[in-house]
């Protein structure tokens, strides 16, 4: 039997309003507030979840 890897990418979003005379500023007012941990997403902002096999590992013991 082989062993793989899969990778787990758990997605979260949240939509949050801000003042910004930019669409630019804006993105980086919201970046600087994420950072400083004022916008915190958790289990309740899941939107989806993907897998995906990554690498295969063999047994090099392993005889056909």
């Amino acid at each position: 039997m082989r062993t793989y890897r899969v990778e787990i990418t758990e997605t979260l979003q949240k939509t949050v309003e801000v003042k910004a005379n930019s669409r630019k500023e804006a993105e980086e007012k919201v970046e600087d507030q994420w950072k400083n941990c004022e916008h915190v997403l958790d289990a309740e902002n899941f939107v989806g979840v993907e897998f995906k096999a990554i690498s295969e590992s063999r047994n090099r013991d392993y005889v056909k």
